[in-house]
């Protein structure tokens, strides 16, 4: 069930992410609104898998899962470059999630 409560609070995290850039420096109510909902249950769900996962397992993974879903919606919904070194580095970061879910 920790991982299930992980991968849902690092899905929260992208969420949040893109409903900051959506809010403009939290000067728009309801795209701040969303992100500080999400930010709370991604929060408290991060809380809940923390109490079996390891520390550096739990917080890695739900970072990692952020940094990319971030990455991916920069590209695909607010049209960010999607450069040679971008993808690479992505890359990297889903490969060091790979390994730290099969050391946990």
């Amino acid at each position: 069930m920790a991982w299930i409560y992980l991968i849902v609070a690092g899905l929260l995290e992208i969420l949040w992410a893109y409903s900051m850039k959506l809010s403009e420096g939290f000067s728009r109510f309801w795209p701040s609104t969303v992100t500080i909902v999400a930010m709370i249950f991604s929060f408290g769900l991060l809380s809940l898998a923390m109490r079996t996962l390891p520390l550096g397992t739990a917080y890695t993974i739900w970072t990692g899962i952020g940094a990319i879903g971030a990455f991916v919606v920069g590209i695909l919904v607010l049209n960010e470059p999607a450069t040679a070194m971008r993808i690479l580095a992505a890359a990297m970061i889903i490969g060091g999630l790979v390994l730290m879910k099969i050391s946990s």
